[in-house]
């Protein structure tokens, strides 16, 4: 059985160019809506380049943290992908 981070990550890895998902949407489809706290700490501490934690936004649309840049890379690179922010 897949570990909950496991899960997230695979659903994060999904995540087509221009186009983004809350921490809350990743939370529910890896099955614990209640989790958006958690999806947060597993992007936090990802450093593996195929999983695109740039993609993951608040519900209210504003960037959090970006361990590869910080906020304004993060915004540059969903830019650059073509997604509307």
């Amino acid at each position: 059985m897949k570990s909950f981070a496991d899960t997230v990550r695979d659903i994060v890895r999904r995540i087509p160019k221009g186009k983004t998902m809350t921490y809350k949407e990743v939370a529910a489809k890896a099955g614990n809506p209640k989790a958006a706290r958690a999806v947060g700490a597993i992007m936090r501490t990802n450093y593996d380049e195929s999983i695109p934690c740039h993609r993951v936004v608040a519900s209210d649309g504003t960037m959090r943290g970006y361990n590869r840049g910080g906020i304004d890379r993060k915004r540059e690179i969903l830019i650059e992908e073509g997604t509307r922010i």
